[in-house]
C-alpha cells in the first residue's frame, strides 16, 4: 500500500484495486500528521495540537480515537495503525510514502551532484520531482500544523528543483532549461539561486544580453525589496557571463527541435545512422518529403556527446547565412568596420579546435550550394562531422547516403493509432483497415499524421472510403520515390479540399510567413477574422501553434503557397510598418527588446525585403533596407546588410524609366554604406551617394554615424546646431572628441568632448553610444596611468556589449585589459583576461580577437621565460589573422615585432631584423616606432631602421 501527500491526499492499495478516496479534511489531517512520521509514536497530545489547535473540542481525546477508527474503516487493514500507550503510529514503510520517497531520492541526487555524475543526479531528481502532483498537503484544510510542514516540503521541492536544474547545466541542456527557469525566477523573483542558473543558460544559449538584463533585474529587486546587495554566487555569475566564460558542459545544443510526441518505428535506423556518424564525417538522410528525414536526423543528434547545431534550411536561400545564424556568429562588432569579414572565415573559427555535429536540414532546394559549403568545411574542420537530409544527395566526395525508408506495417499503424488517440481517446483500433489506409498512404508518416488528424470530424471508415477513392486513380506500379513524392501531395491535397473556404484562405496567407508568424502578425496578414480559421488549421494538423507563434511544416507550405500578390503585399506591409517602428527604438533604452524583436522574425523580414524587389518595388524595398540598417548593424549582420543592399543597388541602375529614389534621398545612402560596407557599392552609386550628402545635414541619426564613419572625420569645427535629436547630438561630440585625439592630439579636448557624448548616451539609455564611447575613455584614462578608472570604464563597457551581445567588442576588451594588467607585470591576471577574450573570439567566429588573443598569451608566456611556448602562440596568431582588415593589420605588426624580440633574445639576429622589418610596414607609429627601437638594438648599417621608421606616414 502507498500513500500520498504532495497534493491531494491519496492511498492507493495496489494488487489493481482502485484508490482509495480519503473523506473529511480532518481524517486527511489525521492521516497526514501520522505519515509525516512513519513507523514512530505520534502523541495524542500532538495529534491533538496539530489538527484543533487552540481550540481542541470538549472530550478531544475520545475526538481523536472516533477519527482514528474512521480512518481505520477507509483503509481496511486495521493492524496499519496501531494503538500505543499516549498515542498511535502508522506501521508504513517511508518508501511507500511519497513525501519521504521524494526527500529520500532528492538526497541521493544532491550526493550524485556533488560527486560529479551529473547523468545519475539527473535521473533520480527527476524521479523525485515527479512524485508531486500538486502543492503539499493540499486537501487538508487550516490544520495548525500543516503550515510549517508545507513550507518545509516546497521549500525542500523548490532545493531539489535547483539541483535538476544544476545537472541540467551540467549536461548541456541549457536551451532546453530556459524556458523552465524562466517560469521558476517569474515565482521566486529574488531566490538567488535560480537566478545565476538562468543567467548561466542564457548566456550559455549564446543569449548574453538577456542574461545581463536578468542581473540588472535582480540587482534592482534586492536593493528595493529588501535593501540587499547580490550574493556571492549570484555576482560570480555576473562575471562569468562578463568574462564569456564556457558554462561547464557535456556537449552544446543549438537549434535542435524539440518533439511533443515519441519517435515510432525508427529505433533501428537512429542506431544505424549514429552508427554511421561514427566512422564517416559526411551522412546524407534521402528520401522523399514526408517520410520523416527531419525527425530521424534530429533524433540522431540526440545521442551526440559532443556539440551539436541543427539548421534549418527551407526558409533560407543560401547556406553559409544559415548556419552564421544558427550558431549565432554575427560581425558582433559596435564600431563599423571595413571591410566586412569574410563569412567563411569566421565560421572556421568558431568550428575549429572542437567536435562539432552539424546537422544541415532540408538541402534539396541548395543542394549545390549546400554541397560546396559541407566540401570547404569538412577540408578546414578537422573535428567536424556534417549530417544532412535531402531529397537529393549533394555528390560530394566521401558522401554516405542513407535512404530513409517507409515505416513497417506494424510502426505505421502503430504511429496511426498513437496520433489518433490523441484526436480521439475513445478511438477503437481496427486492425485490417488500419493496415489498409497505411498501405494507401505508402506508410509516409507524414501522410499518416494527416489522416490520423481527420478523426476529429470523420469515422475511420469514412477515412478509408475517401482515400481509397482519391487513389484509385493512381497508377498502381512500383511505389518509387516519384510516386512516394504524388502520393503526400495527394494526401495533403484531400486534407485541403476538407477545409472550408476560410480556412483555405487564410492558409495560403499563412503560407507568405517564411518564418512562421505571431499571433498579431498572422491576424493582420490572413485578416482580422482569422482566429477562428487559424484555430481550425491547428486542430487539422496543418498548421502548428507553440503558444507564440504559428508555423507550417515546409512541405504544406510549398502546396498551400500560391504566390498571391495581395497576401505578398500584406506580409511586406506588415513588417514595412515593424522595420520602420522599430527604428528609433534601437537608438533608446528599449534597444534591445527590439533588437530582440527584429531577430525573432528577421527570416520574415528578408522575406517581405525579397518579395518588394522580385516584384519591383524598388522604393519599398529602399526604404526597408534603410530601416534595417541601424539593426543589421547592431545585431552584427552587416555582412547580411552589404549583399541585400548590393542587389538592391543593381536593380536600380538597371530601372531606366523613372528615378525609383526621389524623395527618398537619404534611404537610397543607407542602401549605398550598406553595401560599401562589404566593398560591392557600385562606384556611380558612391558618386550620387557623395553628390546627395554634399552640404547636407542628415536627418536620419544614423545616417550621421554611417556617413561619418564611410567619409572619414571631418574637417573644420562641427556645427553642433545640426543636431536633429539628442542622440545625434552626443554622436556629434564623439566625433569631435575622435578628431581631437587623432587629427589636433589634443587628447584634453578628446576627454571632454567623449565625456558629453557619454552623459548624452546615458540619458537616453543607449547601449552602443555608452559603450563606444567608454572604450575610447579607458584607453585614454589608461594612457595618462589611471588603471583603476580604465579598468572600471572597461568593465563598464563590457556589460553594455553584452547585453548587445557584442561578443567580438567583449573579446576586444578584454585584450585591451589584459594589455593593462601585463604592463604592470600580473602576469596571471593577463593571462585570465587573454584566455577569455580567446573564448568569446573563437564563441564570436571573429578570427581577428582571436589573433589579438592568442598574440597576448605568446606575450605573457615570454614574460614568464618560455620562448618556445610564446613562439608558438604568436604563430598560431599570425595563422588566424585574416587579410585585408586594417585593425587586423595591426595586429599582424605587432606579432612581429614579438617574434622579433624573440629572436634577438635568442641571439638569432638575421631573423630578428627580417621579422621586425616587416613590422615597418605597418600604419601605426606606436608599432613601427617599436620596431624601429629594436632594430636600433642589433648591429645593423647606422640609421637605417630610423630613416626607415620615420619614412613611414603617421596616422596617429
Amino acid at each position: 500500500m502507498r500513500f500520498g501527500i504532495l497534493g491531494a491526499t491519496e492511498i492507493w492499495p495496489g494488487a489493481g484495486r482502485p484508490p482509495i478516496t480519503v473523506g473529511g479534511p480532518r481524517v486527511r489531517a489525521f492521516l497526514a500528521l501520522l505519515l509525516l512520521s512513519p513507523g514512530r509514536l505520534v502523541t495524542t497530545e500532538h495529534l491533538i495540537d496539530g489538527v484543533y489547535g487552540d481550540d481542541p473540542p470538549n472530550g478531544a481525546g475520545n475526538a481523536v480515537q472516533s477519527q482514528i477508527a474512521r480512518l481505520r474503516r477507509m483503509i481496511g487493514d486495521d493492524g496499519l495503525i496501531r494503538s500505543r500507550s499516549g498515542g498511535y503510529l502508522i506501521e508504513a514503510d517511508p518508501g511507500d510514502i511519497d513525501a519521504h520517497r521524494f526527500e529520500s531520492l532528492a538526497a541521493e541526487g544532491r550526493r550524485a551532484l556533488a560527486e560529479g555524475d551529473h547523468r545519475r543526479a539527473a535521473g533520480m531528481l527527476d524521479e523525485a520531482l515527479a512524485l508531486w502532483r500538486g502543492p503539499a498537503l493540499a486537501d487538508i484544510g487550516s490544520a495548525p500544523f500543516a503550515a510549517a510542514q508545507v513550507t518545509r516540503l516546497e521549500e525542500s521541492r523548490l532545493a531539489a528543483t535547483e539541483d535538476r536544474m544544476e545537472a541540467g547545466l551540467a549536461l548541456g541542456e541549457h536551451r532546453d532549461l530556459v524556458p523552465r527557469l524562466e517560469q521558476l525566477v517569474a515565482a521566486h523573483p529574488v531566490r538567488e539561486r535560480l537566478r545565476a542558473q538562468l543567467m548561466r543558460a542564457l548566456a550559455a544559449s549564446g543569449r548574453q544580453a538577456d542574461a545581463l538584463e536578468s542581473y540588472a533585474d535582480i540587482r534592482r529587486t534586492l536593493a528595493d525589496e529588501l535593501g540587499a546587495d547580490p550574493s556571492p554566487e549570484l555576482s560570480e555569475a555576473h562575471l562569468t557571463v562578463l568574462r564569456g566564460e564556457p558554462a561547464p558542459r557535456t556537449g552544446g545544443r543549438v537549434g535542435l527541435p524539440a518533439h511533443l510526441t515519441d519517435l515510432v518505428g525508427r529505433a533501428d535506423d537512429v542506431e544505424r545512422v549514429a552508427r554511421l556518424l561514427e566512422g564517416h564525417r559526411l551522412v546524407t538522410l534521402s528520401g522523399p518529403g514526408g517520410m520523416g528525414k527531419t525527425r530521424l536526423a534530429a533524433e540522431a543528434a540526440t545521442r551526440e556527446p559532443g556539440d551539436v547545431c541543427f539548421v534549418e534550411l527551407a526558409a533560407h536561400s543560401t547556406v553559409l547565412p544559415a548556419i552564421l545564424d544558427a550558431l549565432d556568429l554575427r560581425e558582433s562588432g559596435l564600431r563599423a568596420q571595413e571591410p566586412t569579414p569574410d563569412p567563411f572565415q569566421r565560421l572556421v573559427a568558431a568550428l575549429t579546435g572542437r567536435p562539432v555535429l552539424l546537422v544541415l536540414d532540408n538541402c534539396e532546394h541548395l543542394v549545390d550550394d549546400a554541397a560546396a559549403v559541407a566540401q570547404r568545411l569538412l577540408g578546414r574542420c578537422p573535428a567536424l562531422r556534417i549530417l544532412t537530409t535531402s531529397r537529393e544527395v549533394l555528390a560530394v566526395t566521401g558522401e554516405v547516403v542513407f535512404p530513409v525508408r517507409p515505416l513497417s506495417r506494424v510502426a505505421a499503424t502503430r504511429l496511426f493509432v498513437e496520433r489518433a488517440t490523441a484526436v480521439r481517446p475513445s478511438f477503437v483500433e481496427d486492425g485490417p483497415a488500419l493496415e489498409r489506409i497505411c498501405d494507401l498512404l505508402d506508410r509516409l508518416p507524414l501522410a499518416i499524421e494527416l489522416a490520423a488528424a481527420r478523426l476529429r470530424t470523420l469515422p475511420l471508415a469514412e477515412i478509408e472510403a475517401r482515400l481509397d477513392d482519391r487513389f484509385a486513380l493512381l497508377s498502381r506500379g512500383s511505389r518509387t520515390a516519384q510516386a512516394r513524392h504524388r502520393t503526400l501531395r495527394d494526401v495533403v491535397e484531400w486534407s485541403w479540399n476538407l477545409l472550408e473556404d476560410v480556412e483555405q484562405v487564410t492558409a495560403r496567407r499563412l503560407a507568405v510567413f517564411a518564418g512562421g508568424a505571431t499571433r498579431e502578425a498572422a491576424e493582420r496578414v490572413c485578416g482580422a477574422n482569422a482566429a477562428e480559421a487559424l484555430s481550425s488549421l491547428v486542430d487539422k494538423s496543418l498548421v502548428a501553434f507553440d503558444g507564440e507563434r504559428y508555423s507550417m511544416l515546409a512541405t504544406i507550405r510549398a502546396y498551400c503557397s500560391d504566390g498571391s500578390a495581395e497576401a505578398g503585399q500584406a506580409h511586406l506591409d506588415y513588417f514595412l510598418h515593424l522595420a520602420e517602428t522599430a527604428e528609433p527604438w534601437s537608438r533608446r533604452a528599449e534597444q534591445v527588446d527590439w533588437l530582440a524583436r527584429l531577430s525573432s522574425d528577421l527570416t520574415n523580414l528578408n522575406a517581405a525585403l525579397r518579395w518588394a524587389m522580385d516584384s519591383g518595388d524598388l522604393a519599398t524595398a529602399v526604404r526597408m533596407v534603410a530601416a534595417l540598417s541601424p539593426y543589421w548593424m547592431l545585431s552584427g549582420r552587416r555582412g547580411e546588410a552589404g549583399r541585400a543592399a548590393a542587389e538592391l543597388l543593381d536593380l536600380i541602375s538597371a530601372r531606366s524609366d523613372h528615378d525609383v529614389v526621389e524623395g527618398l534621398e537619404e534611404e537610397y545612402v543607407l542602401c549605398v554604406l550598406d553595401a560599401a560596407a562589404v566593398g560591392s557599392a557600385p562606384d556611380a552609386h558612391v558618386t550620387r551617394a557623395r553628390t546627395v550628402m554634399a552640404g547636407r545635414t542628415a536627418s536620419r541619426p544614423f545616417l550621421t554615424f554611417l556617413w561619418g564613419s564611410f567619409s572619414g572625420i571631418a574637417d573644420g569645427p562641427a556645427d553642433l546646431r545640426g543636431a536633429k535629436d539628442p542622440w545625434t547630438l552626443s554622436l556629434l561630440h564623439f566625433g569631435i572628441g575622435l578628431r581631437s585625439w587623432w587629427v589636433d592630439s589634443d587628447r584634453a579636448e578628446a576627454e571632454r568632448e567623449f565625456t558629453l557624448a557619454l552623459r548624452g548616451f546615458r540619458a537616453l539609455g543607449e547601449r552602443w553610444g555608452m559603450a563606444t564611447t567608454l572604450a575610447e575613455l579607458a584607453l585614454l584614462a589608461e594612457q595618462r596611468g589611471d588603471t583603476a578608472a580604465s579598468a572600471a570604464m572597461t568593465d563598464e563597457a563590457l556589460d553594455l556589449a553584452g547585453q548587445l551581445g557584442a561578443t567580438e567588442d567583449m573579446a576586444n576588451l578584454l585584450c585591451r585589459r589584459g594589455d593593462a594588467v601585463l604592463a604592470g607585470d600580473r602576469l596571471a591576471e593577463a593571462s585570465e583576461h587573454y584566455e577569455r577574450a580567446a573564448v568569446l573570439g573563437r564563441r564570436a567566429g571573429s578570427p581577428g580577437s582571436l589573433a589579438m588573443a592568442q598574440h597576448g598569451l605568446a606575450r605573457v608566456a615570454r614574460a614568464r621565460g618560455d620562448a618556445a611556448q610564446a613562439r608558438r602562440l604568436c604563430h598560431e596568431a599570425l595563422a588566424s589573422c585574416p587579410d585585408g582588415w586594417v585593425t587586423v593589420e595591426e595586429t599582424r605588426a605587432r606579432i612581429h615585432v614579438t617574434l622579433g624580440e624573440i629572436a634577438r633574445s635568442e641571439g638569432n639576429l638575421g631573423e630578428a631584423r627580417s621579422w621586425l622589418r616587416r613590422a615597418l610596414g605597418s600604419q601605426n607609429l606606436e608599432i613601427t616606432s617599436a620596431a624601429a627601437a629594436v632594430l636600433e638594438t642589433i648591429a645593423d648599417p647606422p640609421g637605417r631602421a630610423v630613416q626607415a621608421r620615420d619614412s613611414r606616414p603617421s596616422t596617429m
